[in-house]
């Protein structure tokens, strides 16, 4: 069974830092994809990143490029995002999901695993205060 469990959420002031954590279990890791989604309540599930550990190709949303950095440890299954200079539009709950498509697609792996993936976490909260 596919597990997906993310951690490393909170509450932060814009500007500052923090970086979550999904730890993978019931797949071969270095077979699929796994990327950040948010959410704010009313709105849809929004893209944020993806990685694919077979070959490190990584993808970011316009919104996030050159703030955030996805990373993965393989040996550990577990998929990273640091998030530094937050804005308080970073407020969201954070799921990541796991998508056999190669994230190389970019913003089609997004609509991808939005549409079709059958494995998300729980999700985080993340609050960025002004």
């Amino acid at each position: 069974e596919v597990q997906l469990v993310e951690s490393g959420g909170g509450l932060v002031q814009a500007g500052g830092s923090l970086r979550l954590s999904c730890a993978a279990s019931g797949f071969t890791f270095a077979d699929y994809a796994v990327g950040w989604f948010r959410q704010t309540p009313g709105q849809e599930r929004e893209g944020v990143s993806c990685t694919s550990s077979s070959d490190g190709s990584t993808y970011y949303a316009d919104s996030v490029k050159g703030r955030f950095t996805i990373s993965s440890d393989n040996a550990k299954n577990t998929v990273y995002l640091q998030m530094n200079s937050l804005k308080p539009e970073d407020t969201a709950v954070y799921y990541c999901v796991a998508s056999i498509l190669w994230c190389g697609y970019g913003r089609a792996w997004f609509s991808h695993s939005l549409n079709e993936a059958g494995s998300w976490g729980q999700g985080v909260q993340v609050t960025v205060s002004s």
